[in-house]
């Protein structure tokens, strides 16, 4: 299958500290593929450097065979980071229709756009409260909403269902199945073992290396442990649970 998404030989250093190194990554189109690490294992510098926000040191990205980073991909690209990047002054309707002039939506596809994402992420009835008056979790799900506007291509997810609640979880991800069954390709930071179980393909990073890949189902018989939590553990991996990450 081929790659949609190619990650060469990323290194990455902060002044004398390398977060990450050498990392290699082939993501096919319609993919759901997840990273796992402990804290300050390198996801979020990874998947910064994937969307285009951050540089690397040495490697390459490309994405649909553009190369990282480009104006013209980052219209194909929802990305959700670990920090709310909203405007606490504005409506949660206003921040959806101020990004979707930000992605160029046309006007006439706008409203049908805000209320598509609100409904997912079931912000229906506070669009017109400013985001100052956002729970945390309310405010996760609004950076979810603004990352789906623009129907991307590639979604990338940074921790995304932390702070939201168990039931509402589960409609979140069965929209994300929706959108990988209708040919989105979606990256996704989790430290949330049912989570991982429900990728297609994991990579494990720990000291800025992935120490494993595969399956859910392969890195479980290749470790030879009836379950994820477990063959992390084998690999050297979830021992911190913090969700922090650099």
């Amino acid at each position: 299958m081929m790659s949609f998404v190619t990650v060469k030989n990323i290194q990455k250093r902060f002044q004398e500290e390398r977060v990450l190194k050498a990392i290699n990554l082939s993501i096919a189109e319609g993919e759901l593929f997840g990273l796992l690490g402990p804290s300050g294992s390198g996801k979020t510098t990874l998947v910064k450097i994937i969307v285009g926000l951050l540089n690397a040191t040495t490697g390459t990205v490309a994405i649909d065979q553009m190369k990282v980073p480009s104006l013209k991909l980052m219209q194909n690209i929802g990305y959700m980071a670990q920090s709310d990047a909203l405007y606490s002054e504005l409506t949660g309707r206003e921040n959806l229709a101020f990004f979707a002039g930000i992605y160029k939506i046309p006007k006439d596809k706008q409203k049908e756009r805000i209320e598509t994402v609100a409904k997912i992420v079931d912000l229906t009835g506070d669009l017109h409260k400013t985001i100052d008056q956002y729970s945390g979790g309310m405010k996760r799900r609004m950076s979810l909403a603004v990352a789906l506007l623009h129907e991307p291509k590639l979604l990338v997810l940074d921790e995304p269902t932390v702070g939201i609640d168990p039931i509402l979880r589960t409609s979140i991800w069965e929209e994300l199945k929706k959108l990988q069954s209708n040919g989105t390709t979606i990256i996704m930071t989790t430290h949330v073992m049912d989570e991982a179980e429900k990728c297609d393909r994991l990579a494990l990073l720990r000291g800025g290396h992935i120490t494993a890949q595969g399956s859910p189902a392969e890195l479980k018989e290749m470790s030879n442990e009836e379950t994820l939590e477990k063959a992390f553990l084998y690999y050297g991996g979830l021992t911190d649970a913090n969700t922090g990450d650099n």
